[in-house]
């Protein structure tokens, strides 16, 4: 399994997909950024509905919606059946809300390579010993 892109490959990226966004500014892979594309459009999916959407496995669209979770990217609702037992349904977190979540991520991204450019010249004289 590839590693997830990282902000070396969006800097080297001319036109960025938003997907491609998500997956290097979060860290994710490709495909968790594909899954909230199509969550979407698809709220209150199931794991098996999204499955057939993407045409994934079930326990990869599963792990996929997991990490979204995590990020914040994803909300989950348990829906109770008729005949017994209960199904997840997952809304993706509405976009200004994400697009919110990226410029957060990517500011404090920048403001680190700021301090380490500020620091520049105290680390190199520790870096030349």
């Amino acid at each position: 399994m590839s590693d997830a892109p990282d902000m070396e490959d969006l800097i080297d990226t001319n036109d960025p997909s938003f997907g491609h966004v998500m997956a290097c500014v979060f860290g994710i892979q490709e495909h968790e950024s594909r899954t909230y594309l199509r969550l979407l459009d698809n709220p209150g999916s199931t794991v098996e509905e999204l499955a057939g959407v993407l045409e994934r496995d079930r326990s990869n669209v599963n792990r996929s919606l997991t990490t979204l979770l995590e990020k914040g990217l994803a909300e989950r609702e348990r829906r109770l059946l008729d005949p017994g037992g209960y199904v997840y349904q997952y809304t993706a977190t509405p976009l200004p809300e994400a697009k919110e979540l990226l410029h957060e991520a990517l500011d404090e991204w920048a403001e680190t390579v700021h301090e380490v450019i500020e620091t520049f010249d105290e680390q190199r004289g520790v870096d030349d010993e």
